[in-house]
């Protein structure tokens, strides 16, 4: 039979407890039934070494539920003895809070609450990024019926039928299989089977390259090139591709370098406003700069 550790108490002050059920042996204890032993477990403060042993048998008696409720994950990637431990957690949870005055037996009340704490397990513990909770569902959702609909139809569903089956659409099946993904993290150091000589996941994936921040700028400055006027673009040529000193563009156009400056600064105003989407008196230099 399945342990369960619970901690005893280390000394108890007298009066904790009444004295009749706090001085019963374990064999005593073990001849009761399940609403006496949760009588006991309501009765007695937690602290109580009696409670604590009427709740250990208590989770004795029904660790086979415990099993039973985490056998349907048996092909998690989780270990089941950690699916067990979260189990127990639930039928302790279930233990006491359950109020055998309201009817029913533990059991019944007890494999939600163990099935549910498995689902929470499942949904906060092993996303490795972040998912909104209703994808969290419903990826659990599908991989529940993904195995109900295998053995039923004896080839694995499409997403349509999975979607028909959960009375959901085609487009939120893709994104829960998506989600999915992020219960199953892939090391960068793996080794690829379909590439030769060890090569890792690291050593394929793509790094961030300069040159496309460059390249998207060029693309918007050539989108608002043919706003400026010919001698602007002369000038901004000569300077940032030819090398040249305003003084040199100055000495070629037959104008002041103080001239050439009054215009590169203009030009590239303006095309910062508008490459930025910017309102007029927004820049330093604006559109109503003038133009000689």
């Amino acid at each position: 039979m399945e342990t369960f550790s619970i901690r005893k108490e280390s000394a108890r002050a007298a009066g904790d407890a009444p004295p009749a059920p706090a001085d019963r042996t374990l064999t005593d204890l073990a001849r009761l039934d399940d609403s006496e032993l949760l009588g006991i477990v309501r009765m007695l403060p937690q602290a109580s070494e009696c409670r604590a042993v009427a709740c250990e048998l208590l989770v004795g008696r029904h660790h086979n539920l415990v099993r039973a409720c985490v056998r349907r994950y048996r092909r998690s990637p989780e270990p089941v003895e950690d699916l067990i431990q979260v189990g127990y957690v639930g039928l302790l949870k279930a233990i006491n809070n359950f109020d055998p005055a309201m009817g029913g037996s533990l059991a019944a009340y007890a494999q939600p609450c163990i099935t549910g704490e498995l689902k929470r397990h499942f949904r906060d513990k092993r996303w490795h990024v972040r998912v909104e909770r209703p994808m969290q569902e419903l990826v659990l959702q599908v991989q529940e019926a993904a195995r109900q609909l295998t053995q039923r139809l004896s080839h694995a569903p499409t997403d349509a039928e999975l979607a028909a089956y959960l009375g959901t659409s085609d487009h939120e099946v893709r994104e829960a299989r998506q989600a999915e993904m992020a219960l199953h993290p892939v090391s960068l150091d793996a080794p690829l089977a379909d590439r030769p000589g060890a090569v890792t996941l690291a050593d394929v994936l793509g790094q961030e390259d300069p040159q496309v921040e460059h390249t998207l700028g060029m693309q918007a400055l050539a989108a608002h090139w043919d706003e400026l006027p010919r001698r602007e673009q002369r000038i901004l040529l000569l300077r940032f591709y030819g090398d040249m000193t305003q003084a040199e563009i100055g000495k070629q156009l037959g104008i002041s370098q103080m001239h050439v400056s009054r215009l590169l600064a203009h030009a590239l105003g303006y095309l910062r406003q508008r490459i930025l989407g910017l309102h007029e008196g927004d820049s330093g230099t604006g559109l109503a700069a003038t133009r000689a």
